[in-house]
């Protein structure tokens, strides 16, 4: 882990500058100001973004460089943001293909928060049953229950984060602290 924090978003939607991308930048300020790294005036200052849809064949080619950077900035991240879609009722193989280069320690220190964004709330809890165990399985800790937003949400983003980090805040503070 680095010596100040640092904040990483993954994007596991295969069409880059996603609506994806815009709810896990969002959720990435709004942690960050909850985890105590930056001022709800001041911003964060140190956020990386992965967009896998920009990796994508490459994900499939072990001795890739640009992959491997990307597993390294995530791996020495302090707070993780994994945003997907929900596809087939779970997270896209694009994640997956991604999380895959982890073994069962990958992200050991890094807190994570599995988000999804679908169109039915029928599919709510696959962020739950879904995502969050991969992501204890490769060694994140996973303090908060993930968020699921809907995509009629999208224009009202800023509340349902706020409603989400009401029960999440102090537990992401207690994560990055620790």
């Amino acid at each position: 882990m680095s010596t100040s924090p640092s904040i990483t978003v993954v994007v596991g939607n295969p069409k880059a500058s996603s609506r994806t991308r815009a709810v896990g930048e969002a959720i990435a300020n709004r942690a960050a100001v909850a985890a105590g790294f930056a001022s709800e005036a001041g911003g964060v200052t140190n956020t990386d973004v992965i967009e896998l849809a920009d990796l994508g064949p490459q994900l499939f080619d072990w001795s890739s460089a640009p992959v491997r950077a990307a597993t390294e900035q995530l791996a020495g991240s302090t707070l993780a943001i994994i945003a997907t879609p929900v596809y087939k009722a779970t997270y896209t193989g694009l994640l997956k293909s991604f999380l895959d280069w982890f073994g069962q320690t990958g992200l050991a220190g890094v807190t994570a928060v599995p988000v999804m964004v679908g169109a039915s709330a029928a599919h709510a809890l696959a962020v739950e049953v879904h995502l969050r165990p991969l992501l204890v399985e490769i060694g994140a800790t996973v303090p908060t229950r993930g968020l699921f937003v809907l995509e009629q949400e999208l224009d009202s983003l800023d509340a349902t984060i706020t409603t989400w980090l009401e029960q999440a805040a102090p537990l992401l503070a207690a994560s990055v602290r620790r």
